[in-house]
């Protein structure tokens, strides 16, 4: 058990988005969000499972290529494998989208 650590949670989706255009106001925002979101739920305790799910959420619609390199760590893909499935999931959605 840990307390929630914005500052950790920042970290993590920066460097997610190293290289991407997203803005830092973006990336406080969705940080915002999400710390909006567990206020919701009013659990005093959250798992680390749910934070990452609330990310992944927000980083998918924000930033696909910030979306797998964050959730690569956050699910610990073990293999190439993983990320292929990953993106597969990825393409039929934007396909389905155009």
């Amino acid at each position: 058990r840990e307390p929630f650590d914005r500052v950790k949670l920042r970290t993590g989706v920066i460097k997610a988005c190293e290289k991407r255009s997203v803005s830092a106001q973006d990336i406080e925002t969705l940080i915002d969000q999400v710390e909006a979101d567990l206020r919701k739920a009013g659990a005093n305790e959250v798992s680390s499972k749910r934070i990452g799910e609330l990310v992944t959420k927000r980083l998918k619609k924000l930033d696909q290529v910030a979306y797998i390199r964050f959730a690569s760590v956050y699910r610990q893909f073990a293999d190439v494998g993983d990320f292929e499935k990953e993106l597969t999931k990825l393409s039929k959605g934007f396909k389905t989208k155009q």
